[in-house]
C-alpha cells in the first residue's frame, strides 16, 4: 500500500491574502468546492482578521456558511486563520470547527503581523487554544520565519523547537514550520526538521515551503527524508505573505502532487481538476499563475 501523504491547501487564504484583487464571498466559497473537488481534504478556508489589515479575507463568516454543509458532507477539514481573541469569538458564533493559530521565530516578524511580541502571542493564544478544545475544535498552530526573517535574517533552530514545544504544550493538533520567505536550503530543511523530529515525532509536524528562490520541492524532499508526511500549498503558487518583503508565492499544489506521486505516494488528489481551477481562478484574480507545472500545460495523465 502507497503512504498516504496529507496536502493542506493554503490557497484561499495565504494565496488570495496577497492579492491586488479581492474575490467576492461568493468567488472565495466557489474556489474552496473547486478545491475539495480535487480530492484536497484539508484547506484553509480564509482568516478572520480585521478588514483593514487585510481587506481580501473580509466576511470570511459568510464563506464558511456557504461552504460547511459541501466540508462535512466531503469529510473535509476546513480551517480559519484566527489572529487574536476577537478573531476567536467570530469562529465560536460561526461554529467552526477547525481554526489556525500562528506564531514566529522572529520577534520583529510577529510584531508587524500581529501587533504582538512572541510572548504576547503565546499568552493569548494559550487561552484561546484552551478555549477551542472544550468546544471539540481542531487546532493548527503555525511556526513562520523558522529558516529565515526578513528583518532579523538568520534564526536559531532552536527557537523553532522551543515554540513548537510551547504550542503542543497549550493544545494544538499539529504544527507547521514555516519557510515563511522561502530561502530555505535543504541542508537547513534536514538539519531542523531533524530536530524536530527526534523531539515531537514526525506524525503532527508539517512543512509550509514558499518557493522564492525555486528550491520548495527540493526542501519537500528533505523533509520526507525526515519522516514528514504533511505539507502546505498553494494552488498554481498563489500567496506570499503581506508582511513579509521579498517573500514571493507558496510552493505550488499541483507540483508537489505530481512530485510525490511520481515518487509513489498517495495525495488522493486529482491534477486534472487542480489544473482546471487554477484556470478559474486566474480569471477571477486576473493574473496568470507563475506555478512551473502548470505553465508547461502536461498532457492528460502525461505526468510522471
Amino acid at each position: 500500500m502507497k503512504t498516504k501523504i496529507k496536502i493542506l491547501e493554503v490557497g484561499a487564504r495565504d494565496g488570495l491574502q496577497n492579492e491586488a484583487t479581492s474575490l467576492s464571498v461568493g468567488d472565495r466559497a466557489e474556489f474552496l468546492s473547486k478545491l475539495m473537488a480535487t480530492g484536497l481534504k484539508f484547506l484553509e478556508g480564509g482568516s478572520l482578521v480585521s478588514p483593514t489589515a487585510i481587506p481580501q479575507m473580509i466576511d470570511s463568516e459568510k464563506v464558511w456558511d456557504l461552504v460547511s454543509a459541501d466540508a462535512v458532507c466531503r469529510g473535509v477539514d476546513l480551517s480559519f486563520l484566527v489572529a487574536n481573541r476577537r478573531g476567536f469569538e467570530r469562529a465560536e458564533q460561526a461554529h467552526m470547527n477547525s481554526i489556525a493559530v500562528f506564531t514566529a521565530t522572529s520577534e520583529t516578524f510577529a510584531k508587524k503581523n500581529i501587533g504582538k511580541s512572541v510572548q504576547e502571542s503565546l499568552t493569548e493564544f494559550s487561552q484561546i487554544v484552551s478555549d477551542a478544545k472544550k468546544l471539540k475544535i481542531r487546532v493548527r498552530g503555525y511556526v513562520s520565519t523558522v529558516f529565515g526573517c526578513p528583518f532579523e535574517g538568520p534564526q536559531d533552530p532552536h527557537r523553532a523547537v522551543a515554540l513548537t514545544e510551547e504550542l503542543f504544550r497549550m493544545g494544538c493538533d499539529e504544527v507547521s514550520i514555516g519557510d515563511t520567505i522561502g530561502v530555505a536550503h535543504p541542508k537547513q530543511v534536514d538539519a531542523i526538521f531533524k530536530l524536530l523530529v527526534e523531539r515531537f515525532g514526525a506524525k503532527a509536524l508539517a512543512g509550509h515551503f514558499h518557493d522564492t528562490r525555486g528550491m520548495a520541492l527540493t526542501n519537500v524532499r528533505a523533509a520526507l527524508e525526515q519522516g514528514v508526511r504533511t505539507f502546505d500549498s498553494s494552488l498554481g503558487g498563489l500567496g506570499g505573505c503581506p508582511y513579509a518583503p521579498g517573500s514571493s508565492g507558496n510552493l505550488a499544489t499541483e507540483e508537489v502532487v505530481w512530485l510525490l506521486e511520481g515518487l509513489g505516494y498517495s495525495t488522493g488528489v486529482d491534477l486534472d481538476a487542480l489544473f482546471e481551477t487554477a484556470a478559474w481562478v486566474e480569471s477571477k484574480i486576473g493574473r496568470g499563475l507563475r506555478g512551473k507545472l502548470y505553465l508547461s500545460k502536461p498532457k492528460r495523465f502525461n505526468y510522471f
